[in-house]
Parts: C-alpha cells; sequence; structure tokens
C-alpha cells in the first residue's frame, strides 16, 4: 500500500509465522495449506484429528492470557463464531486480529482466500480452488422446501442469511425460514411441524453439529417428513471439506428424497 508514491512512508508488515485460529473451519484451512504456521487452536478443531498444537479454550470463550503467551502474529476469528470482547482484548494487548465473515457460499471462497493469502502470507492454495471448482460443477440438483434444525430443547432452525442455508440453497433446497428476521430462530415443535411456517416444508434436514442429531435423535419429531440427516461439517464449514460437500450433502438429500 502505498508503494512508489511520492510522500507516502511504506509499512512493511513483518512475515506471518506463527497463527492462533478460534474458528474450526479456519483451523482446517490453514492446516490444510500450512500446517507448521498453527501454534494454537481452540478444543473444538477437530480436523485435522491430533493437531499438534497449543488449546485455548472454546469459540466463545478462548482463554486469551494463553492466547498472548504463545504471542502469535496473527489471530483468526470470525464475527458469528467469537464474541467481540475477546477480539477486543487481544487488539488491546497488541495482536492483530483478521476477522471473517461468511454468511454464503460465494462469500466462503473470498474470506479463505483473504485470509490465507494476505492475512497469513501464503500462497493461494489448490484445494481453495478445487473447492471453487466442485461447487461450479453442482449437478445434483434437488427441488425441496426444507426445514434445517441445528439444535433441540429448544429447537433452533436456520433463519435468514446463513452460510449452511446458502450451500442448501445451491443444491436446489429451499430453507422455508430463510425470510424470518432472526438468523437462528427457536420455534416451538408444532409450528415446525405444522402450516404456521412459511412454506409448507416436504424435507427436514438434521446435521450432527451443532447437535448431534442421529437416526434415534431427531427424526421421530418430524414425523410426516423423510428426514436427511447430513454431515454438519459439510454443511457448515468453509474450508477444504467444501471439496467434497458438494457429493456428501447431494447424497443425504437424494437417500432421504427417493
Amino acid at each position: 500500500m502505498g508503494s512508489g508514491q511520492t510522500g507516502r512512508t511504506r509499512t512493511v508488515r513483518r512475515a506471518v509465522t506463527s497463527v492462533v485460529s478460534l474458528v474450526p473451519s479456519l483451523t482446517e484451512a490453514i492446516a490444510a495449506t500450512e500446517p507448521g504456521l498453527l501454534t494454537g487452536a481452540t478444543d473444538w478443531c477437530t480436523h485435522p484429528p491430533e493437531l499438534p498444537v497449543t488449546r485455548v479454550g472454546g469459540t466463545k470463550n478462548p482463554d486469551v492470557e494463553r492466547i498472548l503467551r504463545l504471542a502469535p502474529d496473527l489471530v483468526v476469528a470470525n464475527e458469528e463464531e467469537n464474541r467481540e470482547p475477546d477480539l477486543a482484548a487481544l487488539r488491546a494487548a497488541g495482536t492483530e486480529v483478521l476477522v471473517t465473515e461468511v454468511r454464503t457460499l460465494e462469500q466462503s471462497f473470498g474470506e479463505l482466500d483473504r485470509m490465507l493469502t494476505r492475512g497469513c502470507g501464503l500462497p493461494r492454495p489448490a484445494w481453495l480452488t478445487d473447492a471453487e471448482d466442485a461447487w461450479r460443477d453442482v449437478r445434483h440438483r434437488f427441488d425441496a422446501d426444507a426445514v434445517v434444525p441445528v439444535w433441540r430443547r429448544p429447537w433452533m432452525v436456520l433463519g435468514r442469511d446463513t452460510f449452511a442455508g446458502s450451500v442448501l440453497a445451491h443444491l436446489g433446497v429451499r430453507n422455508v425460514y430463510a425470510e424470518h428476521p432472526e438468523r437462528y430462530p427457536r420455534l416451538p415443535l408444532d409450528e415446525l411441524n405444522g402450516p404456521a411456517a412459511s412454506r409448507r416444508p416436504g424435507l427436514v434436514v438434521l446435521p450432527d453439529e451443532p447437535y448431534r442429531f442421529t437416526a434415534d435423535d431427531g427424526p421421530e419429531s418430524f414425523p410426516a417428513l423423510p428426514a436427511a440427516l447430513v454431515s454438519g461439517r459439510h454443511l457448515t464449514w468453509y474450508g477444504p471439506s467444501l471439496t467434497e460437500a458438494p457429493r456428501e450433502l447431494a447424497s443425504a438429500l437424494r437417500a432421504a428424497l427417493r
């Protein structure tokens, strides 16, 4: 910025050699690109398994002091998954924090590129291009209106403006609560099953995270609907899993709708 322009001082940013990630998706993205860059990650960062880094607590309650002791060049976070007070405390202590915003499939590709290339100083990875190609070439198209719970006790579903909703829309599955004023509305089960929904659902999509829906825990609450049990990592994570997500999600949806 400003290089070659008279009267401006060029700021040379130091090389990034140590990164702490507060988001499982971003942890996997960095590990798949340059694993030696990661020095810290949350307890929820499960991919790749047995990642040899310092654990710094949860996404909502990171151990700020432990992160500061690691003295990372950069902390990567997400505006939805992480709390602003924690990020502000890191910034106040002099730590650089890069915050991503990912609410659509298209946005995920741009934010991953920004985080990896501009934030971490890495070359654009081949897997990111592969992921874009995988979604560009999606051939499994569905035509279904779905309700998508993400929690129970209380029941919570996908509402407006969510990454997972965007992923499903690209596969031809329309979220019946996509126009709800809340992003993750809490709704009674009788409404989810009844005509009060904005459109009558023909399918329920049940991911295995953040709530771990299974064949024995979830479908019984929607007796009139076919249930698609899907991988939460493929539905809600933005990283290398995007490469195989179209195939994995389409397979689960096809099994439910046939």
